[in-house]
C-alpha cells in the first residue's frame, strides 16, 4: 500500500470508470494490469453492484494496492450513502462528495482518508464553477476541519483550468488530487508543472488516448509524468 503522506512523487490513480461511472468489466481490466507500476486504484459509487465492488476492492488490497472510491454526490443523504459504500468496501480513500461534517466524522471514525470536492459542482459528468481565490479559500477551510486533502475537478472547470490547477496546488495547504478529464499529453505536462499530490485517469484509458491497452497506457503515463 502506498504511503499516502509521501508528496515527493505525484501519484497516478487509475480509475476503472468512464463517464463518471464504474465500467462493467472493471475486474477484467484490473486483473490485466495489477502488476503495473501504479499503486492507487479507484471506482465510482455507481456502475457495479455493491457485492462486486467489495470483492474487487478486496482483491486490490490482496495485491497491496491503495483503494479509492470517488463519490459524485451533492446532497447530504447521497454523500453519506456514498461514504457508507466506502466503509462497506474497506476503501482507504474517499474522494468526492461536498464537504459534510457527518461524512468527515464517519471517515475519522473508521480511518478513511477524506478528500471532498470544493466549488460549485453539478452534473454527472461533473462541472466545476467558482473563482480561483474562492476555491482555494474553501479548500483551506475544509483542511481546517481535518480532512486529509481536496478533490479538485480541475479539468471540469468552466474557467482557465491550467491556471486554476497551478494556483490551487500552490495555495492549498494539503494534498490535492486533480481529478477528471486528464486526457492529453498537454494536460499531463500541466499536471507535471503543477505537481499535485495525485491525479486520476479513467475515461482517457478506455478511449485509448495514450495507447492501445490499459497496461501499455498506464506504464506510458507513469513514465511520462514520473508518477509512482
Amino acid at each position: 500500500m502506498v504511503k499516502l503522506e509521501n508528496r515527493d512523487v505525484t501519484e497516478l490513480i487509475v480509475m476503472l470508470t468512464h463517464h463518471d461511472r464504474t465500467v462493467s468489466n472493471a475486474r477484467e481490466v484490473f486483473e490485466q494490469c495489477e502488476e503495473c507500476r501504479v499503486n492507487m486504484w479507484g471506482m465510482k459509487e455507481e456502475g457495479l453492484p455493491l457485492g462486486q465492488m467489495k470483492r474487487l476492492y478486496a482483491d486490490m488490497h490482496e495485491c497491496g494496492k491503495t483503494t479509492v472510491l470517488e463519490v459524485v454526490a451533492y446532497t447530504q443523504d447521497k454523500c453519506l450513502a456514498g461514504a457508507q459504500i466506502a466503509l462497506d468496501c474497506g476503501c482507504d480513500v474517499l474522494m468526492g462528495t461536498m464537504y459534510s461534517d457527518a461524512v468527515n466524522d464517519l471517515c475519522h471514525a473508521h480511518g478513511i482518508k477524506y478528500m471532498p470536492f470544493v466549488g460549485d459542482v453539478s452534473g454527472r459528468p461533473s462541472v466545476l464553477r467558482g473563482t480561483i481565490d474562492g476555491l482555494i479559500s474553501q479548500a483551506n477551510q475544509c483542511l481546517a476541519e481535518d480532512v486529509y486533502g481536496i478533490d479538485l475537478l480541475g479539468y471540469r472547470y468552466t474557467g482557465d483550468a491550467a491556471l486554476l490547477n497551478a494556483s490551487f496546488v500552490g495555495g492549498v495547504q494539503g494534498p490535492v488530487c486533480l481529478a477528471g478529464s486528464v486526457n492529453s499529453y498537454e494536460r499531463l505536462d500541466e499536471v507535471k508543472a503543477a505537481r499535485p499530490w495525485a491525479f486520476t485517469i479513467g475515461g482517457a484509458f478506455f478511449e485509448h488516448v495514450f495507447g492501445q491497452t490499459h497496461r501499455e497506457q498506464i506504464d506510458r503515463v507513469v513514465d511520462y509524468v514520473g508518477a509512482g
